[in-house]
Formats: C-alpha cells, sequence, structure tokens
C-alpha cells in the first residue's frame, strides 16, 4: 500500500489559497482528497495526493515556491505528538534525534538522517515515493519546516550554513532567499540542509525541564501502539474516518492509494471483511465513549459515524442488549462489560 502522512502537512492549505484568490476545492478532487480529508487534525492520508496537490496548487498560483510559501506557516504543531516530545528536549540534537525515531508518526515517506563531520552537521531529508510522482514543491515545504522548527528550537535568528535540494532552481528565488536565508545549491546531491555541528548543542529555548519525562512518555506510549501490518493501518483509518461520516471501503481504500479489491483481498487474509471490522472498531469505542459519563450521547453518535442518535441508539440497543443511557448508567469506563462474541450476551470483564 502507498505511504501515509497525517493531515497537518497540509495545515493552513485551505486559508493560504483563499487569501491569494484561488479555489481550493477543484485543486483537491482533482488528486482525490476533499475538505472532509483535512477537518479531523492528525487523520491519515495518502502522501502521493499530498504531492500532486502541491504541483497543483504550484501551477495554480503561478508561484514556482508554492512549498516554501506554505512553509511560512509551520509550527512544531504540525508534527503532532513528535512535535510536543522535541519542544521538550533540552537541546537541538536531541530534538532533531527524537523527531527522526518516531518520524514515522507523522509519516511513512519521510526519513530524517542526521550526520557529523569536520565541524558541520547535515540534516538529510529523503522522501519515499514513486519516482513517476513530482515532489519538487514537497521536498521544498519539507526542507522549509525543517528550517524553521530548528530556528524555533534556537530561538532568535538562526541560518543553516547551505540549503540542498536536488532539483533545478526556479528562474525567479526570491521567496526561496526570503524564507531560507541562506546559500542555497540547487542540483545537490541530496535534499536537507547543512549547519554548524555546535548549532546542534544549541539549548532548546521552548523546553520545560519539568515537562521533559511527561512528553517523551507520551511519545513512546503512542509509539508503542503503531500499527503493525495491514490490517492495523485499516483499523486505524476506519477509526480516523468514523466521526468525518465518511467511513467506507471505498474511502478506505483512496485512502491508501490502492483500489478496493486489494484492501478486501487483505482484509480476506486476515480472515474478516471490512463491515465486521467497522462493527468491531465501533464495539470498542462506544464502550469507551459511552462509559464516558460526562460525553454527551448526540456526540457519541457523531464520532461513531451515525448520522441520527436514533441510528446509533438502534445499533447500540442491537449489541449490548440496552439503550447507550440505561447501559451507562451501570457501566464506566474502566467496568465495561463485553458481548460474548458466541452467545452475543455480556460478559464481565472482572
Amino acid at each position: 500500500m502507498n505511504p501515509l502522512v497525517r493531515n497537518t502537512t497540509l495545515s493552513a492549505y485551505l486559508d493560504f489559497m483563499r487569501s491569494v484568490g484561488v479555489d481550493p476545492l477543484p485543486l483537491l478532487r482533482s488528486v482525490g482528497l476533499s475538505t472532509a480529508d483535512l477537518a479531523v487534525p492528525g487523520q491519515w492520508i495518502a502522501v502521493h495526493a499530498v504531492a500532486e496537490l502541491l504541483e497543483v496548487s504550484a501551477d495554480a498560483t503561478g508561484s514556482a515556491a508554492f512549498g516554501l510559501q506554505l512553509a511560512q506557516t509551520r509550527r512544531l504543531s504540525v508534527l503532532g505528538a513528535i512535535g510536543l516530545g522535541a519542544r521538550e528536549e533540552p537541546d537541538v540534537r536531541s530534538a532533531l534525534q527524537l523527531i527522526s525515531r518516531y518520524e514515522h508518526l507523522h509519516s511513512e515517506a519521510f526519513h530524517i538522517r542526521i550526520s557529523e563531520t569536520d565541524g558541520l552537521a547535515t540534516v538529510k531529508i529523503e522522501l519515499d515515493l514513486a519516482a513517476t510522482v513530482k515532489s519538487r514543491q514537497l521536498v521544498e515545504q519539507v526542507v522549509g519546516t525543517t528550517v524553521r522548527v530548528v530556528r524555533a528550537l534556537v530561538g532568535g535568528v538562526w541560518k543553516p550554513v547551505t540549503v540542498c535540494f536536488r532539483h533545478d532552481p526556479p528562474a525567479d528565488l526570491t521567496v526561496h532567499h526570503r524564507v531560507l536565508e541562506s546559500e542555497i545549491r540547487f542540483g545537490a546531491e541530496f535534499d536537507g540542509l547543512v549547519m554548524f555541528a555546535d548549532d546542534l548543542e544549541a539549548p532548546n529555548s521552548l523546553a520545560d525541564p519539568l515537562l521533559r519525562p511527561l512528553a517523551r512518555q507520551y511519545v513512546e506510549g503512542i509509539a508503542a501502539g503503531r500499527p503493525g501490518d495491514d490490517l492495523d493501518r485499516i483499523r486505524e483509518l476506519v477509526e480516523a474516518l468514523l466521526p468525518t461520516g465518511r467511513c467506507s471501503l471505498q474511502q478506505v481504500a483512496r485512502t491508501l492509494g490502492v483500489d478496493r479489491k486489494t484492501v478486501h483481498r487483505r482484509l480476506v487474509r486476515a480472515d474478516t471483511t471490512f463491515s465486521a471490522l467497522l462493527n468491531s472498531t465501533r464495539l470498542d469505542l462506544a464502550r469507551q465513549y459511552v462509559g464516558h459519563q460526562r460525553r454527551p450521547l448526540g456526540q457519541v453518535a457523531e464520532l461513531l459515524g451515525f448520522s441520527e442518535p436514533s441510528a446509533f441508539s438502534r445499533w447500540f440497543r442491537g449489541e449490548f442488549g440496552a439503550s447507550p443511557t440505561s447501559w451507562r448508567a451501570t457501566h464506566r469506563t474502566g467496568d465495561v462489560s463485553r458481548p460474548d462474541p458466541s452467545t452475543g450476551a455480556e460478559q464481565s470483564t472482572h
């Protein structure tokens, strides 16, 4: 299956496009995306769709530096959990190492490698994309974002020694020089940047030493639950798509960049079906959400992908043998009963 990336890589995209007078909706549709794919922060989307979107957006806006322009809006928060972890690391080196170690939590296609020699540190950024996918704008966005991340960590004014791109230069380098503020080398052997090795030891101006253990624990906890195979990837997408009301086999396949038959074959290989996986995911989430005493049941219905509370109530009664309200009265999170898969009766977890 094609690699995925969190949709935060397109944060501020819609606002930026509208600010320059270009309607982003046709462009999203042209690469198989929609505004719903960007609505829930942290949702997985296909990397190749992001790369294609940035290319068509560069053409639509007439900007050969579109990726860099979008990078100007980037903060550590676009990296989600690993951004939170990096924010509390004591220095630039440990922050970049954490991002490199847990990069898979943000993207399955971005890889950061750091090496040092002769007083210089090289930060190489690799994108795992098919050769047929144009990626100039995505490369420049990722490199530009990396520069902004280091600049935020160091605080104040910081400039890399050199920023490197493997592709050829555009006709106009005005935006490149303004955003990157350094020497730029095109036609280089790698994409990334070169900085003084001493800069890696610079204290992280954002860090709070008291929060570091908590941030590390949070990131490590999420990393431990990373999907390990195709079935886990599909299940995670089902969970992410449920609140959008667009959780379907077709949508999951589109996000993964494959056809429906491919997803179906992989589910069969795991001895399940899409409807069974969807329902089991809903069951797990329903126990958690309904067991949370303060969460409104109308909100629970939306989170589970039901268009009407009544439809949710009918489904819940059929699965649990009681209405959500009565079930909640006798169950709390951490003291949950579940249906016996063989009899349909509830079993206590105690």
